[in-house]
């Protein structure tokens, strides 16, 4: 499960639930704040979409909590409120960004890959999908103690592949995380890559980590048993 949305506006929910699913999330509804509470502490969320006014508990009550119980998952707020005390309470209690209603479906979505880019997934600095490693600070990658020489690109790939990884990505959102936003050419361009990308870190070592899901795009996976 990727993502959980904390919505009691049935409408808002179903939209954005829509919208993260066509992108190839995994995503949970729930519509009040007890609920939504419940779920966050049971499941590993890469990222939480939490609105403030809900019913049973508001979302300022369940941010706190989850945040008292060691929960660290990257927070989203919304809210249909709007002044600068209440964007100050959503991230005194914990929240790591907030997002004021109606808001573009584009910009929830690039502040939610932004949360996950800086929240999920690193341990002293590098990403590790399995027993693949990326340092995205030396831009280098390697299997366990191996390391593989890859080109510029086909490292931003694998790393924008690893900071989402078991989660399906559309060609479309790797060129938006790769490529400059000048490139106008086809999103198929990725498929070159993810290609290189099998002979250098799957195939020598008899993995098949970089997944194709198909109608969707490409997922990258722990395989050690490949």
């Amino acid at each position: 499960m990727d993502v959980l949305v904390v919505e009691d506006d049935p409408d808002v929910a179903t939209a954005v639930r829509r919208g993260l699913e066509s992108e190839g999330w995994t995503v949970d509804v729930a519509g009040d704040g007890a609920t939504g509470l419940r779920l966050a502490r049971r499941h590993d969320y890469q990222a939480i979409i939490l609105d403030i006014m809900l019913p049973a508990l508001n979302g300022y009550r369940v941010c706190a909590e989850l945040r008292q119980a060691g929960v660290r998952t990257p927070i989203l707020m919304l809210t249909a409120k709007d002044g600068e005390w209440d964007e100050a309470e959503a991230l005194d209690t914990g929240a790591d960004d907030y997002l004021r209603k109606p808001f573009a479906y584009v910009v929830l979505l690039a502040r939610l890959r932004a949360l996950i880019r800086r929240g999920g997934g690193a341990e002293g600095g590098l990403l590790r999908v399995g027993d693949l490693w990326i340092d995205p600070a030396a831009r280098r990658a390697g299997r366990g103690e191996q390391p593989v020489e890859l080109t510029a690109r086909e490292f931003d790939v694998l790393l924008c592949l690893a900071r989402y990884a078991g989660q399906a990505l559309t060609r479309r959102a790797v060129v938006e995380e790769v490529w400059d936003l000048a490139y106008t050419g086809e999103p198929t361009i990725v498929e070159v890559y993810i290609s290189a990308l099998r002979r250098k870190i799957d195939a020598p070592f008899g993995r098949h980590s970089l997944q194709t899901v198909r109608g969707i795009g490409y997922r990258l996976t722990d395989d050690a048993d490949a």
